[in-house]
């Protein structure tokens, strides 16, 4: 070490120099992928389904989400295109929902039917692929995040045509 930076008074300005230089710099909250998930589905006149998509931030800072576009599978059925556009900003580890009107395959709304007559008893597996993009706090450009969920429907008590995940 050479006889400078031996000094106590020296060696605290280099030291609290090098804080200072790294203390620049903006904060980088950490960033990880989403959670999309069912939260309601229901049945309308006609064939069609409300469904209302879970959108959950997992990352340190707000989020700024724009569109998802993923896949909708029941049981062990084909799959339907979800396609949303979602215009939310999102607090860090918080979540709101979306909403999006799909027309099921006829095989998805049998399977919705023997689900109801079930009761609440009943369950039907769910799955949802897909991507969404988002914006994170702190960042310009949006990023996109690939997305999985997995999980049950189980028609509501007391309320006909309407399921909800757990």
């Amino acid at each position: 070490m050479t006889p400078i930076i031996r000094h106590p008074l020296v060696r605290a300005a280099l030291i609290a120099g090098v804080a200072l230089l790294a203390a620049c710099g903006p904060p980088k909250k950490s960033v990880f992928p989403p959670a999309v998930s069912l939260q309601e589905v229901t049945a309308k006149p006609g064939g069609v389904w409300h469904v209302t998509l879970r959108i959950r931030n997992n990352s340190y800072g707000g989020m700024s989400f724009e569109t998802f576009q993923g896949t909708l599978r029941v049981g062990d059925l084909g799959g339907v295109l979800l396609d949303a556009r979602v215009d939310q900003d999102i607090p860090s580890f918080a979540a709101d929902v979306a909403t999006i009107d799909l027309l099921p395959t006829p095989e998805m709304s049998k399977a919705l039917e023997e689900l109801a007559a079930k009761g609440s008893s009943g369950a039907l597996p769910y799955a949802i692929d897909g991507r969404i993009t988002a914006t994170p706090e702190k960042e310009k450009e949006s990023r996109s995040f690939p997305v999985q969920g997995k999980n049950w429907l189980s028609p509501v008590p007391g309320i006909p045509d309407t399921y909800r995940s757990p």
